[in-house]
């Protein structure tokens, strides 16, 4: 009875099983986030872990396909490939990392792109993800490149009113190479390069640093066979000229540059191809007064699209 009487008192305060709702509402913090939100749990590592290990797959293949995710390891090739508007995903910074000038630097680039994610992660997760590679405790992760298929290099000069002027690489095999050749048609008013998807150089991140971001407006497209591809190209009414030092023709006496062309440069040491060279309408050299062998496929391919451009003002 004595308990009936303190439950039913009007005593101030709070009630038996109230919670203190009475006096004052309790305020609330929302609804719970999901488990794979809430920052430690069990299911968020496992999200994070299949996340990191899809962005290790390659990617799907479009029209044109995809490269496969690339990481850039080292603080100084971190810094420099995002000083030079390397696309990227993820900055991955060891935990408990020596905070030099490199890693301020390379932190605050990332964080003026406004794009790219900073994941801090252990130093075993960081050498598991580089198989061992000296990272220095930056991880920086390059996006697949969405290749171009082959016919569009064409239809976008022809969407343009203008003549085709394309280079296909043939045995380049070094992203340097590709990407000064990026580099020199983007200069002289070129609509793509051309590369084969097999032992060829494709758009990594040296390639792009080498662009010198002309990458971001210079399309590349690739041809599961680059024969085939220039055969389509023939068809199509353009021209294939081919570089090669015992060429038929010299670059200044060649009219085809002034219509619709494809400039085929082939490797440093090798050259053309057999089958690439026969598939040229043309073979042409560029004199060297100077005695030197051969030229590197971006001097070369610098060379002749000067030449096409000075023909087409």
């Amino acid at each position: 009875m004595a308990a009936n009487n303190r439950r039913m008192s009007g005593k101030k305060g709070a009630q038996v099983g109230s919670g203190g709702k009475r006096r004052r509402a309790l305020e609330g913090k929302g609804p719970t986030p999901p488990a794979e939100m809430r920052k430690g749990h069990q299911k968020q590592r496992a999200a994070q872990a299949k996340a990191r290990r899809a962005a290790g797959r390659q990617a799907p293949r479009g029209r044109g396909g995809k490269s496969a995710s690339e990481m850039v390891v080292g603080r100084n090739p971190v810094y420099e490939a995002l000083r030079e508007g390397v696309p990227a995903t993820t900055l991955y910074v060891q935990q408990f990392i020596d905070n030099d000038e490199r890693v301020r630097e390379a932190l605050q680039l990332a964080g003026e792109r406004g794009d790219i994610h900073l994941m801090e992660a252990p130093r075993p997760e960081l050498d598991r993800m580089t198989n061992g590679l000296n990272h220095q405790g930056l991880v920086l992760q390059v996006p697949p490149y969405e290749y171009a298929h082959p016919e569009d290099l064409a239809a976008a000069a022809y969407d343009q009113g203008e003549d085709p002027l394309i280079v296909a690489l043939d045995g380049v095999t070094d992203p340097r190479n590709l990407g000064a050749v990026v580099r020199s048609v983007s200069a002289f008013a070129g609509h793509g390069v051309l590369v084969p998807e097999r032992r060829a150089a494709g758009m990594t991140a040296s390639a792009w640093k080498t662009s010198a971001g002309t990458a971001a407006r210079t399309p590349v497209a690739r041809a599961t066979n680059l024969t085939r591809a220039l055969e389509a190209y023939k068809k199509a009414g353009i021209a294939i000229v081919g570089l090669a030092a015992d060429g038929e023709h010299e670059i200044g006496e060649l009219d085809a540059l002034e219509g619709p062309v494809v400039i085929v440069v082939g490797s440093e040491g090798k050259g053309l191809s057999r089958l690439v060279g026969e598939t040229c309408d043309f073979r042409v050299r560029i004199p060297m007064p100077g005695g030197a062998e051969s030229l590197n496929a971006g001097v070369a391919a610098g060379v002749v699209l000067y030449e096409a451009a000075r023909r087409r003002r």
